[in-house]
């Protein structure tokens, strides 16, 4: 009897001869080739030999109802075969301007005008610039930016250099500009008996420093809401973003939230804010906005950050901010029918009940030797693994071992990618008991293997 045939060995070696992939050595597709998937649907997704895998992490945090969600497709092909895309310079669509109303609707006051870019990075890119921008229309020129340590808000340069994330940034240096990097509210090794309240407050007396000194120069403070995703998913308490609003209205200093990861459910409010009871002055939203389908982002401000660019043509106050598939037709219709998912369930309440049962289902692990941390907000967990849990000492980096983890993994029908050595999950909303089970459990197995020397 014949073998099969290997139909990802083919496709993989197509690829390796033409694709470069975002965020990856090369080199390791030597040993660990790309996994070619040739359709997806609900968690899971199937590969070109009749592999299935539980896409944990939402394929980079996109997905919220599942891959093939027929409410999404129904509205796309609806739209397809009305309007694909035209310029939003000069001209408008429905999609653009019912999704403009939705939003808008649905984001805390005063945040009532939305300026659409095409990804996370171009959405961050525009909030900089809209609020630099702002100030000079205003007669002051405020070059910096205040961000906090361990942040990520993209990798365009603007947005690279907001962050703080050495692995992304520290190449480009050069070419960035001069940020203002405060310590941070991550609560993971916080002292014993501290809550997480507690740390978070007491941690934004740095930030309050900083602003008394450089308010005068600082356009905006921008964080990503209780959750530093892109930074090993380091998290803290919503008291932070409170004394941070708080601090920003008293020094006359924007606040930029970068919910693009966040945002539209995944900490168990539709945005992260909320739970802080604040709005910022511009909100970046992503990612899930599509529901997994499309590129979209936004920028939400307020009127009066709009009427600061409101004028004659000949005083040159415009925002002359542009991307080709700026509120793309198709694009705004996917997000509208995400959002029409949010009306028809109470989608918040599922992620929170979802949540406490991933964390349930990790608990073996509270007292294994190398766990240093579980965490979560909503429906993003964390696991973050040493070498020492007493002392909290890392594991060497050099040792990948989140990367045997995801190997081990994908042999249990689970993908699974570790940030270092923080393993995390952030699987669609749909994901069921069985799964999540199986989901936690594949990373449990995975832990043992990985840790031993």
């Amino acid at each position: 009897m014949s073998n099969p045939i290997d139909h990802n060995a083919a496709w993989a070696r197509r690829d390796l001869e033409r694709v470069w992939h975002p965020c990856t050595q090369m080199k390791d597709h030597e040993a660990l080739p790309p996994l070619p998937i040739r359709s997806a649907r609900g968690v899971w997704l199937e590969d070109f030999n009749g592999q299935r895998y539980i896409d944990a992490v939402s394929s980079w945090w996109v997905n919220l109802f599942g891959h093939s969600n027929p409410v999404i497709t129904a509205a796309l092909k609806d739209q397809l075969d009305t309007l694909d895309h035209i310029m939003l310079a000069g001209m408008t669509h429905g999609p653009a301007v019912e999704l403009a109303e939705a939003l808008t609707r649905l984001a805390p006051d005063p945040l009532t005008r939305c300026f659409y870019a095409d990804n996370g990075s171009a959405a961050v890119e525009a909030a900089l610039k809209m609020s630099f921008h702002y100030w000079l229309n205003r007669g002051e020129t405020r070059p910096r930016f205040i961000s906090l340590s361990n942040s990520y808000h993209g990798e365009t340069l603007g947005a690279l250099a907001v962050g703080d994330v050495p692995l992304y940034k520290s190449t480009y240096g050069p070419l960035l500009l001069d940020n203002i990097v405060v310590p941070g509210p991550d609560c993971f090794g916080r002292p014993e008996g501290v809550s997480w309240r507690e740390h978070s407050e007491a941690a934004f007396a740095a930030m309050e420093e900083t602003l008394e000194r450089h308010a005068h120069e600082v356009s905006a403070v921008i964080v990503e809401p209780l959750v530093q995703c892109a930074g090993s998913m380091r998290m803290y308490d919503p008291v932070y973003l409170t004394r941070l609003r708080e601090a920003c209205d008293r020094h006359n200093v924007h606040l930029i939230a970068d919910e693009i990861a966040v945002g539209f459910g995944r900490t168990g409010s539709l945005f992260a804010c909320e739970q802080a009871g604040i709005a910022p002055d511009f909100m970046c939203l992503s990612k899930g906005i599509t529901g997994g389908t499309l590129p979209l982002s936004v920028v939400l401000t307020s009127e009066t950050v709009y009427q600061a660019f409101y004028d004659d043509y000949v005083n040159m106050r415009a925002f002359l901010h542009s991307h080709s598939y700026t509120g793309n037709a198709l694009a705004c219709r996917a997000a509208l029918a995400t959002l029409s998912i949010f009306e028809s369930r109470d989608v918040l309440a599922e992620v929170r009940a979802k949540g406490a049962a991933m964390e349930a289902a990790a608990a073996e692990l509270l007292d294994h030797p190398n766990v240093g941390d579980i965490r979560r907000h909503g429906m993003i967990m964390a696991i973050e693994l040493v070498r020492d849990r007493d002392t909290l000492e890392p594991f060497d980096w050099r040792e990948r071992r989140g990367r045997r983890i995801h190997k081990y993994a994908l042999t249990q029908d689970v993908l699974l990618r570790p940030l270092g050595d923080v393993v995390y999950f952030m699987p669609p909303y749909v994901i069921n008991d069985d799964e999540i089970a199986r989901m936690v459990g594949a990373a449990i197995r995975g832990i043992d293997i990985a840790v031993r020397d």
